[in-house]
């Protein structure tokens, strides 16, 4: 909530998520739908302006992409998706969106996923599902984030903006007079997601949100005619900085830390240093999804009360055993590199004897650690109160 001047006229200006507490979790065990219909990592964003009486807003809403599908941690960098192939998507996806249309209306989906490489399954089938259900309460538009904006391009995306702006004046927003007259209505929502329905989601509703600000301040009477949000510098930076806030928060709960591409929220433009901190994050998230998510969506499970403690069941389902390969190969893979290391630091009588140990030592190394890395699903912290695997 921030008290904002423009043009010497107080008005506040409020940014809101809601995040849903259906099919709550974090980034790599709560994927797609449940049988429900309710969809991972939803939140809907509402933007609201109070000023001399006159009450504007614009909702948006973000959620996984609502089919039954999975991308379970296994060490590797990123995990490939997992679409189930037995499964009614039919049934869930219709259910997802009937309740979407009825709570806010039109659908306008932005699907940011890659539309080539591991993403690009998903993108066709999303894209097939929304034609097969033929609802004319649903649009659906395609926007590959990472093509489109490559090589640090983010001005490319004013070309989503200019595809989307004439939708967006249709769709509109609500405003209620001093009165209490209802002037406006919002008829329908932008359904924007990428992956994570985090970084690149966040880019793009910020960029929504400040369009139809725009139109509401001028309505108001805040902005004259003809002049942009972009040239109130004081606003400006209130305005992306608490986007990027908004993008941290809904970060931190679903994958571990602040959001990726923030950079572009507070300034504006794609930094070198962005980009490093990008690379932090990624390696942070790394570690968080791999080695502590388990606990963390026990934690979130226990909380909403997905799991019922039994006060009769005599040992905690949190306590299992390791199995011997968990301690056992990590503890291999190292003492094998660390004697390849010193083989070559301390050489000896003859290079081809420094050479057959820095063979043998190196081959074991590497070997551990392609079994380790063949056995991930072993090595990840996974969740121990609700069997995920069977929920998908």
């Amino acid at each position: 909530m921030h008290s904002c001047s423009i043009n010497g006229k107080y008005f506040n200006w409020i940014l809101i998520s809601r995040r849903s507490c259906f099919r709550a979790g974090v980034r790599y065990y709560v994927r797609g739908i449940d049988s429900e219909g309710h969809a991972a990592n939803f939140v809907e964003t509402e933007q609201i302006v109070h000023y001399n009486g006159s009450r504007a807003s614009f909702v948006q809403t973000r959620g996984s992409i609502p089919v039954f599908w999975s991308q379970r941690p296994n060490l590797k960098y990123k995990p490939r998706p997992q679409i189930n192939k037995v499964a009614n998507h039919m049934d869930g996806f219709q259910r997802h969106f009937d309740s979407q249309v009825i709570i806010y209306g039109k659908q306008v989906i932005i699907n940011l996923v890659n539309q080539k490489g591991s993403e690009k399954p998903l993108e066709q089938t999303f894209a097939t599902m929304v034609s097969s259900l033929g609802s004319g309460m649903i649009r659906y538009i395609a926007f590959d984030f990472h093509k489109e904006c490559k090589n640090m391009r983010w001005d490319r995306l004013s070309i989503l903006l200019d595809q989307v702006a004439e939708i967006q004046d249709e769709l509109s927003y609500f405003l209620v007079d001093s009165a209490g007259k209802v002037v406006a209505n919002q008829e329908g929502v932008f359904r924007s997601n990428c992956m994570d329905c985090l970084d690149r989601t966040n880019v793009i509703q910020s960029l929504l949100a400040r369009r139809s600000l725009q139109a509401q301040l001028q309505r108001l009477g805040v902005l004259h005619v003809g002049q942009k949000l972009e040239e109130q510098d004081e606003f400006e930076k209130i305005y992306k900085n608490a986007w990027a806030d908004n993008a941290n928060a809904c970060a931190k709960q679903y994958a571990g830390t602040g959001a990726l591409k923030t950079d572009f929220t507070r300034t504006g433009k794609r930094t070198q240093l962005g980009l490093i901190m990008d690379g932090w994050n990624s390696l942070k998230r790394y570690y968080k999804n791999n080695f502590s998510d388990g606990f963390r969506q026990d934690s979130i499970d226990l909380f909403l009360g997905n799991y019922s403690v039994d006060e009769l069941e005599s040992h905690s389902p949190l306590s299992v055993p390791k199995d011997w390969k968990f301690l056992a190969l990590p503890i291999i893979m190292v003492v094998a590199f660390s004697m390849c290391i010193i083989c070559l630091l301390m050489a000896g009588d003859t290079w081809t004897e420094t050479l057959a140990y820095v063979l043998f030592w190196g081959v074991a190394s590497i070997g551990t650690f392609f079994i380790i890395l063949y056995n991930g699903k072993d090595f990840v912290d996974a969740p121990r109160l609700v069997q995920k695997e069977k929920i998908d």
